[in-house]
C-alpha cells in the first residue's frame, strides 16, 4: 500500500519521473511494433525499472534534504548532484542499450 503510494507520488509530483513515463510508453510500443525477441523485452523491461527506481530514490534524497536543510548548504548540493547524476548514468546507459536493441530493428524496415 505505502509502496503504491509512493509510485502515484512519483509520477505525479516529480517532473523527471513524467518523461521517464511518456519515454517508457514510446519505447513499449516501439517495442511491440518491431517484435522484440523474449531477451530483448526483459533488458528493455529491466531498464525501464531500472531508471524508475533511480528517479525513485533521487526524489526520495532531495526530498529528505530539503527537509534537513531547507537553506542552501554546499554538501547538501553535493548530495543532491550526486543523486541526480546517479539518475543520468542510468538513462544515458538504458539509452545507449536501447538504442543498440532498436537501430537495427528500424533499419531493417528501410
Amino acid at each position: 500500500m505505502f509502496a503504491g503510494k509512493g509510485i502515484i507520488t512519483l509520477v505525479k509530483e516529480e517532473h523527471n519521473a513524467q518523461i521517464h513515463l511518456v519515454i517508457s510508453l514510446l519505447v513499449l510500443a516501439a517495442g511491440f511494433y518491431l517484435g522484440l525477441s523474449n531477451s530483448e523485452w526483459m533488458l528493455i523491461v529491466f531498464l525501464i525499472g531500472f531508471v524508475f527506481a533511480l528517479e525513485a530514490i533521487n526524489s526520495s534524497i532531495e526530498n529528505l534534504a530539503d527537509f534537513v536543510s531547507p537553506n542552501q548548504h554546499p554538501l547538501i548540493g553535493k548530495v543532491k548532484d550526486l543523486a541526480a547524476g546517479a539518475v543520468l548514468i542510468g538513462a544515458i546507459c538504458a539509452a545507449i542499450i536501447g538504442l543498440l536493441i532498436f537501430i537495427p530493428k528500424l533499419l531493417l524496415l528501410v
